[in-house]
């Protein structure tokens, strides 16, 4: 792709969103989402592959249905209470509306099942903008009109795609798959905790956003798409594989990693609000997590020759991928468990 092009593209992905966060207006909202959309569909089908197609094009008319929605439910609003104001929502057919189209925005069970399919069809750079920086935009409005949300919808919208998430990548091969599941699980930690500590709810994504950009950056590192190649990563770069271990072992959040930090710390905040069962769903869908990244670390770790491999052997050539960000966010995804109490001092 033209680098003018591509500096355009991604200048939108980033007007986009900045100008849903500043917005409390929904018409400036939805112009928001859709200059996001617009400008991460080229990026999407620059690989002129049948698959990439397919997905632009389910992407496409996922979003456009999501967005239809929102600008129905803003006008309805508008309609009834006589403004635009987003914290001002008090018709519940426009709330439930609204909550329904960002929860399809952001792959929310059970609006999840274009979220694997698309992104099957990327390429691994695409498919971290569409995992990590799209998120951001949907959930900045749920945090916005998260107070006349009901919460038994907040909470079914958690505890449906943890247990989606969990479930659903446990019979998969693909990676990208894979990490779709991932997020659809880690979207719901996110939501059901968003309406009683809303600071968990950024720590959750900041912390999703690291692990999950340390994943892909591997993998694309890796040039790997599928379980039975992470078997030859060992004999080439044993250092990287384990630290790739470790990142998925902090997605399913394991202590002393990263990714143990939100979730302890909603488990917490979900038994503070009375909430014990639903505190236990939530541990046991994690479990389903549990078991699928360790399934890509057995592949990493112990399938290793002279066992059988039934993958081709890539060529062994230097990636000109930039080590550093990938660096950075391994880190920061295997470390942070430590310094808990100071970012817990930091958002509250």
């Amino acid at each position: 792709m033209n680098p003018y092009v591509l500096l355009v593209l991604l200048s939108s992905l980033g007007l986009g969103t900045t100008l849903t966060f500043a917005s409390s207006h929904w018409l400036l909202a939805w112009m928001g989402l859709e200059i996001n959309t617009l400008a991460i569909i080229p990026l999407m089908a620059q690989h002129h592959h049948p698959r990439a197609v397919e997905a632009t094009t389910k992407y496409f008319l996922t979003q456009a249905t999501a967005a239809a929605l929102i600008l129905f439910a803003g006008t309805t609003n508008a309609w009834i209470s006589g403004t635009w104001d987003m914290t001002d929502m008090s018709n519940p057919l426009a709330n439930a509306m609204i909550i329904v189209a960002l929860a399809l925005k952001i792959g929310l069970a059970p609006m999840h099942l274009w979220m694997p399919e698309v992104l099957q069809g990327l390429d691994l750079t695409t498919g971290l903008i569409l995992s990590t920086w799209q998120k951001l935009a949907p959930l900045a409005l749920i945090m916005q009109t998260a107070q006349n949300i009901n919460p038994a919808l907040l909470t079914a919208l958690g505890l449906s795609s943890t247990l989606i998430g969990g479930w659903g990548g446990l019979n998969q091969t693909q990676l990208r798959k894979i990490l779709a599941y991932s997020s659809i699980a880690h979207m719901g930690w996110m939501i059901i905790v968003l309406q009683y500590a809303p600071q968990l709810t950024l720590l959750a994504l900041l912390t999703y956003i690291l692990m999950t950009s340390a994943a892909f950056l591997t993998f694309k590192m890796f040039s790997t798409t599928k379980i039975n190649s992470l078997a030859t990563i060992w004999s080439k770069t044993p250092i990287l594989s384990v630290t790739a271990a470790l990142v998925l072992l902090s997605l399913a959040g394991l202590p002393p990693l990263t990714g143990f930090m939100p979730k302890w710390l909603i488990l917490q905040e979900l038994t503070k609000q009375d909430l014990p069962m639903t505190a236990t769903i939530m541990a046991l869908a994690a479990l389903l997590g549990l078991y699928f990244y360790l399934r890509l670390c057995y592949s990493m770790t112990l399938t290793i020759s002279p066992n059988t491999n039934n993958s081709a052997a890539p060529w062994r050539i230097n990636s000109a991928q930039s080590s550093l960000p990938l660096a950075l966010v391994t880190t920061s995804a295997l470390t942070f468990l430590p310094i808990t109490p100071a970012i817990m001092m930091l958002t509250t």
